[in-house]
């Protein structure tokens, strides 16, 4: 008896060894000569672990108002003492997968298409025209992150970063009736924004870096709904097309750092264009996400949603690194989405 008390103690301390040691505090810095002043102007823009110095360059660090090429070499250098930069073995990543946790989608057969669900480190992203489901996925994620689930999944918060004005409050309400969750609770567990402006989009990450770092372990799921509206209207044209993609692809890396550094599902809706190339390739569909190659290849997993019968929808794999190419039919209800009956 007293052995399995031990075991129990030994597994406790062992979790609680992997969550301190995936958030390294930047505080920690100051044991290799880095001053608190320093320290605060890092988290001043959203770095505040050590893996997160790892992930930024010496270039944007040097462009921290205070921060010299000299003191940028230092902390990079303490920040190289405390972490492996250099190569593991697959088995030692294997290992660092194990913490890798899905939030479930509210219906089986696209849990089962996504290979769980929506996983954590990476950024799952779902294209479709108006009207397939895209929003009603993103209210249903709201609530399934906070319920516990498969392998140990304990659940827990969820921010929301609005760009196009569709999150609703009291949509939350029939789908926490659906998992007889207190609708209070769930809304109390859902941090939202009204995004206006791409660089306003980009800004709130910086905010969305440092309550993760704050509140470790206990967000769960990072959601934009959608990830180039924004985009779309700041820039116009294509004298702008090259500016627009740049700043998309910082604002992607950002989203994948953010997504490793805190163990965090990001889920990103996307918005679909017209192709004019279509019809000399006599293609089926003549439509295509919008974002170009750089958003294509930032997400880890993309998911095609178009509409069927009624009130159903059908999910494809459209890329993805482990996922075979397949489909999966769904239906959207009051209480969110769930399964297709038959």
């Amino acid at each position: 008896m007293k052995a399995a008390e031990d075991q129990v103690v030994e597994d406790e301390s062992s979790f609680q060894d992997d969550e301190e040691s995936f958030f390294q505090d930047i505080d920690l810095l100051q044991k290799h000569g880095i001053n608190m002043a320093d320290i605060k102007k890092l988290k001043s823009v959203g770095i505040c672990t050590v893996k997160g110095i790892q992930m930024t360059t010496r270039k944007a660090l040097c462009n921290i108002k205070g921060l010299s090429e000299a003191k940028v070499e230092k902390i990079k250098e303490a920040a190289g003492k405390m972490l492996n930069v250099g190569f593991q073995t697959a088995f030692e990543y294997s290992a660092k997968r194990k913490q890798v946790f899905h939030v479930t989608t509210g219906s089986q057969e696209f849990d089962k298409l996504l290979g769980g669900g929506m996983e954590s480190m990476a950024i799952t992203e779902a294209f479709g025209e108006f009207r397939t489901g895209k929003t009603q996925l993103s209210h249903t994620l709201c609530v399934t992150a906070q319920l516990p689930g498969e392998d140990g999944y304990l659940g827990g918060k969820v921010i929301f970063i609005d760009t196009e004005n569709t999150f609703r409050p009291d949509r939350l309400r029939e789908v926490a009736d659906r998992f007889n969750v207190d609708y209070d609770a769930v809304l109390d567990n859902v941090l939202y924004a009204r995004a206006y402006t791409s660089e306003h989009q980009m800004e709130l990450l910086d905010f969305v870096a440092a309550r993760f770092h704050e509140e470790g372990g206990v967000f769960k799921l990072l959601i934009i709904d959608s990830i180039m509206a924004l985009f779309r209207v700041d820039f116009s044209g294509r004298g702008e097309l090259a500016e627009r993609q740049q700043k998309l692809a910082q604002m992607l890396s950002r989203l994948q750092k953010i997504s490793e550094e805190y163990n965090v599902a990001v889920f990103v809706t996307n918005q679909m264009t017209a192709d004019p190339g279509a019809g000399m390739t006599f293609q089926a569909d003549p439509k295509k996400p919008i974002g170009g190659h750089i958003l294509a290849h930032a997400s880890t997993t993309r998911i095609s949603l178009r509409k069927g019968r009624g009130e159903t929808r059908i999910a494809k794999i459209f890329d993805s690194p482990n996922m075979p190419e397949n489909e999966a039919t769904f239906a959207i209800t009051g209480g969110g989405v769930t399964d297709a009956k038959e």
